[in-house]
This record gives C-alpha cells, sequence and structure tokens, in this order.
C-alpha cells in the first residue's frame, strides 16, 4: 500500500517529468495530474509545493547534482532518475519538512518504481554524498 505523501511525490515526478521533457507549463500539469488522483488538501499543497520549490530553485539543484555525479553530464541522466534527484535534493537541503533519512528513502523507492535498474543505486549514491553537506 503507497502511502499519501509517497502518492503526492508521484504526482510530483510525473508534473517534473512532463515538464522537464516537453516545456509545459507548470500549474497546468499539476492541475490535470490532480484530476485523476485522489489526495487530501494536505498532500495536495505538499505536491504543489515540491514542483513549484523545484521550479523556482532549479539551478542550484541542478549544480548539486553536477557537482556529485560528476560522471554524467546533467542532460544525459536519465529523466526520471534526473527528477527523482531534485525532489529528494530539494527536500534536503530547501524544504526541510522531512527527516533526511525519509527524503533519501523515498527517493530510492521512487527510482525502484520508475528508474532502470541501476536508478536506485544511483539516486543513492548521489544523495548520500549530498547528505554530508546537512547537519540535521
Amino acid at each position: 500500500m503507497v502511502g499519501e505523501r509517497r502518492k503526492a511525490r508521484i504526482l510530483a515526478l510525473q508534473a517534473l517529468y512532463e515538464i522537464d521533457s516537453t516545456g509545459h507549463k507548470a500549474e497546468e500539469v499539476v492541475n490535470r495530474l490532480l484530476q485523476d488522483k485522489p489526495l487530501s488538501e494536505d498532500n495536495v499543497r505538499f505536491s504543489r509545493d515540491l514542483v513549484i520549490g523545484i521550479i523556482q530553485n532549479k539551478e542550484k539543484i541542478d549544480e548539486k547534482i553536477k557537482s556529485f555525479a560528476t560522471a554524467f553530464p546533467i542532460e544525459q541522466i536519465a529523466a526520471v532518475d534526473r527528477n527523482i534527484l531534485r525532489i529528494a535534493i530539494f527536500e534536503i537541503l530547501f524544504d526541510n519538512r522531512v527527516p533526511l533519512k525519509v527524503a533519501i528513502n523515498e527517493a530510492i523507492e521512487l527510482a525502484k518504481s520508475f528508474g532502470s535498474d541501476s536508478s536506485s543505486r544511483f539516486v543513492n549514491g548521489v544523495l548520500g554524498s549530498v547528505s554530508n553537506l546537512v547537519t540535521r
């Protein structure tokens, strides 16, 4: 059974993937996706906050990805993995609503569900390095 917060993260991941791939407007994408996903008001807000926060901090987040995944130019990282990393890095470095371990574990679970066979290891490795920036 998938928890409400994970459903909100999945919605955010779907929105970010579409925005990243097509350039569609964030608000329109999120609104359309929310029509099909029954989420509580709190989790609707959480999902919107993730998408908006990531878009507003995308350059800073992508710099972190570039500095900790140096073997992979950001454009060459799979779009799913790139956006999972963006969610987790936003939660770890900018949002501070969830504990560090929760943000990392949720990202790994998203990578297992939506990424390739190696996605969870890649995401875990990058986030392990990012976590060294945080003292919580």
